[in-house]
């Protein structure tokens, strides 16, 4: 009998210390994906950076392309005023963005009220408000007062937890919120390119999303964090997505306060009501094009679909940039 008591001891605690080290696995796993502090301790931000830039598609007119745009958003950011804003998340994390405003260069005055058009600029996970320069230089240039902001827990901008779309879609609506008590008669574009696509497009299945905003640009979007997370999980930490990433779900709702099954651009797309331009090139190695198919074919709202032929990921526009912002103006033209 005391055999077997002790057997019994013995046999709880191997499975007690193999749940605190799950738990710990667990943990470790959520920090290692979703806060960047930790990743660059980790020096994981690196790799996956330097992984992902090695997966897109290194041909030359994607990369002189690419420079052109580099080198004309330089020299607009030089002649173009620009100021930092600030707001406060509801969950108290201070937030940055910058706002580009509005000039008529010739006269060097602003035009503010000459225009009512608002461009909302979204970057993608690990990413900055930087790299989305080059396409608010395209709305500026288009006539576009424009707000680029880093999304929270990245760039500038407090957080505990990058947000996958969830958090952050909550985030934007106080950039919408600015943008309103500056121009009560504003007419918004999101235009968000991967995260930031599926952060815009959670946005669009809320049923309180304002009416200003008039139509939504999706650049290689997921379809829900849930499944990114779970294909991330083998890819980039050579692990099983089943049972980590339901784990990581339960932990991440405890530490992070959100539950990666919300963050649903296609669940979102399916209450849809706002027109909606969706964007994906053939060659993404990184989030499939077909992601994009799906949520074409469950969106309910005005939509259309832009597939560019040997874009990597995030590559759409320096493919061709032709193709890619005539559709984007083209799109726009029919509904502002």
């Amino acid at each position: 009998m005391k055999r077997k008591r002790k057997v019994f001891i013995i046999l709880f605690i191997i499975i007690l210390l193999l749940a605190v080290l799950y738990f710990i696995l667990v943990n470790f796993l959520v920090s290692a994906a979703l806060v960047p502090s930790f990743m660059r301790r980790l020096e994981s931000f690196q790799r996956i950076t330097d992984e992902s830039y090695a997966a897109q598609v290194q041909t030359s007119d994607i990369q002189v392309n690419r420079q052109l745009a580099l080198n004309h958003t330089s020299e607009w950011i030089d002649a173009t005023a620009s100021q930092t804003l600030s707001v406060v998340s509801e969950d108290g994390y201070t937030l940055i963005a910058t706002e580009f405003i509005l000039q008529d260069i010739e006269n060097s005055q602003t035009q503010e009220e000459d225009s009512h058009l608002w461009a909302l600029v979204l970057h993608g996970y690990t990413g900055w408000k930087e790299e989305m320069y080059p396409f608010a230089c395209w709305y500026y240039e288009e006539g576009y007062h424009v707000i680029v902001p880093d999304l929270r827990c990245q760039g500038e901008s407090e957080g505990d937890f990058i947000g996958m779309g969830w958090t952050d879609h909550y985030d934007c609506n106080l950039w919408i919120d600015y943008i309103l008590s500056q121009d009560p008669a504003a007419r918004i574009v999101i235009h968000g390119q991967s995260m930031g696509a599926s952060t815009a497009l959670i946005m669009t299945g809320e049923s309180d999303l304002s009416d200003h905003v008039a139509a939504v640009i999706s650049d290689c979007a997921y379809t829900d964090a849930y499944s990114m997370f779970g294909d991330k999980v083998t890819e980039w930490f050579y692990l099983p997505a089943f049972p980590l990433v339901d784990s990581a779900r339960i932990v991440l709702l405890l530490r992070g306060g959100y539950d990666l099954m919300n963050a649903s651009a296609l669940n979102a797309v399916a209450t849809s009501s706002t027109p909606t331009l969706f964007i994906h090139g053939t060659s993404d190695a990184m989030i499939s094009a077909q992601m994009s198919q799906d949520l074409y074919d469950a969106a309910t709202c005005p939509k259309e679909l832009l597939l560019i032929e040997g874009a990597g990921h995030a590559q759409a526009q320096d493919k061709d940039p032709e193709a890619y912002y005539g559709a984007i103006r083209e799109f726009l033209q029919g509904i502002l």
